[in-house]
């Protein structure tokens, strides 16, 4: 993949992250870093007050440095910023902050040496991952300040799976730490880096379950025989939201062919909410979802540095660009999207495995009494539910003043991606627990017309996954079933019988 001027998504850190495609700088990238660090070398030799260059940082702004003493200023930055602490981030989530660190570099407003971005090219390609703690991020500074160790030979990175001193990381590869110049340890810190990259791994996910949840939820709804005409399309037509309409389109191909597309009169007037307001609820989340999205990939595309480096006025700017605001409010917006995903999902669940509410045996059992069916699949979405409402409290509303108040205000936008992917996660358990009950509660009534897509989705799980006849241990099976929805397998068996299904 190239990384240049032109638009940087979701997918690209995804597949650069996750799946370890190699990655280059086009030769545009290249030479508006080239073009910045002119400028930087130029206000170096006027001696020109310049914040973290020609100064110190924080509330040492106030302090003019020599130019010697910029450069061992880019050094104690690097030390002195990596003070996070806790477990560490994962190798794919440490990738992705390194991917948006050179993203950001790479626009050109940062002033720092090729060789320098080359480096952590490199260290991405070689897959030389450096250890970052991952707590202590108010939405940046320290996961960079960790990463930035290894560049100069310090800190710790994971090569083949082993943990080593970030010297012998770069020697295994063949390669070598950089010698920080004026502003570069400044710029590797700054940025909106790890919180764009997390929350851009939690939206790209987010995006993925979108379908499983529509499948699960269509399954449910075979399961309990709903009434079909709370998503005929005329409904959609006049509510303006995008997604409802597109939810409920869904949810028409994947009960096409069902026998409860023949009629309604047969069934209830009208379902629980949790059933009849599919629509509604999920297309609310789409809708939310995709505006997410669009702040994070502008911010992926935004130079976040402090100062900026503006090469056609030949000058720098101090701002503050790596404040995080937009994505920090974007992500919280994520968590509470996600939570009323799993809220709805956990419902329906419940009322699977309700018989006053199902008109199906007790918690799906073939044997009630003696047997407890899936009673406490039920028990863990309402945990990971209740969770995730908490998760989804807020965390850009709150702020502690650093930098002995140079710092007065920060977005917690770090909180507000590590607190989204653990909804994420959550997330996909809940719609496992769905899939599994919904498939049980068709077994009960094996004779009748499913619809295309729910019959694809039942048959893929029903591959891994056997009906309940009686009591197992079940954690096995849903951690089954969440593996085909995070490898999108079931929504790829689905769609290869309807429609591709809308997400966003």
């Amino acid at each position: 993949m190239t990384i240049g001027p032109d638009g940087f998504g979701v997918d690209d850190l995804h597949r650069i992250a996750r799946l370890r495609h190699h990655v280059r700088l086009s030769d545009d990238s290249r030479q508006g870093i080239r073009e910045s660090r002119r400028i930087v070398d130029g206000l170096l030799r006027d001696n020109a007050i310049v914040y973290g260059i020609t100064t110190g940082v924080g509330d040492n702004s106030k302090i003019r440095i020599s130019p010697e003493e910029s450069v061992e200023l880019q050094l104690s930055l690097v030390r002195s910023h990596a003070s996070g602490v806790g477990d560490p981030l994962s190798l794919e989530e440490t990738r992705a902050v390194m991917t948006m660190m050179i993203r950001n570099l790479s626009l050109g407003y940062s002033g720092i040496r090729e060789e320098v971005v080359d480096l952590l090219l490199d260290m991405v390609n070689h897959n030389v991952v450096p250890r970052v703690p991952r707590k202590g991020s108010l939405g940046y500074l320290s996961y960079q300040a960790h990463i930035a160790l290894v560049l100069i030979g310090e800190g710790e990175a994971s090569v083949d799976g082993s943990l080593i001193s970030g010297a012998e990381a770069l020697e295994r590869r063949g390669l070598s730490p950089v010698i920080l110049k004026a502003k570069e340890g400044l710029s590797l810190l700054n940025g909106t880096c790890d919180m764009v990259a997390l929350g851009g791994l939690a939206v790209h996910d987010a995006i993925v379950l979108l379908k499983s949840a529509d499948i699960a939820s269509a399954v449910s709804f075979e399961g309990l025989r709903g009434n079909i005409s709370a998503f005929d399309s005329r409904i959609g037509a006049v509510k303006k939201q995008r997604g409802v309409g597109t939810t409920a389109e869904n949810l028409r191909a994947l009960l096409q062919g069902s026998s409860l597309a023949e009629g309604s009169s047969s069934n209830r007037v009208q379902d629980a909410l949790s059933v009849r307001s599919i629509p509604q609820v999920h297309g609310a989340a789409k809708d939310m979802i995709r505006f997410v999205s669009s702040v994070i990939e502008d911010e992926m595309n935004s130079a976040t540095d402090n100062p900026l480096i503006f090469v056609q006025d030949e000058m720098s700017l101090s701002s503050s660009n790596c404040h995080g605001e937009s994505v920090a409010m974007a992500l919280d917006m994520l968590a509470i999207a996600l939570t009323e995903l799993s809220s709805i999902s956990e419902r329906r669940t419940f009322r699977l495995t309700s018989a006053h509410h199902s008109g199906l045996p007790p918690f799906l059992s073939p044997n009630p009494g003696t047997d407890s069916g899936y009673m406490i699949p039920q028990y863990s979405a309402a945990a990971l539910v209740s969770d995730n409402k908490r998760l989804a409290q807020p965390a850009s509303v709150d702020s502690i003043p650093s930098a002995a108040g140079q710092e007065d205000h920060v977005s917690m936008g770090t909180s507000a991606a590590l607190k989204s992917l653990e909804v994420v996660e959550n997330l996909s358990q809940v719609i496992a627990i769905e899939l599994l009950c919904a498939c049980q509660a068709m077994e009960f009534a094996p004779d009748e017309p499913r619809g295309e897509g729910v019959a694809a989705a039942y048959g893929t799980i029903r591959e891994t996954v056997p009906k309940l006849e009686r009591d197992r241990p079940v954690h096995r099976d849903i951690e089954s079933i969440r593996s085909m929805v995070l490898t999108e397998a079931v929504a790829d068996a689905v769609e290869q019988v309807i429609d591709r299904l809308h997400t966003i």
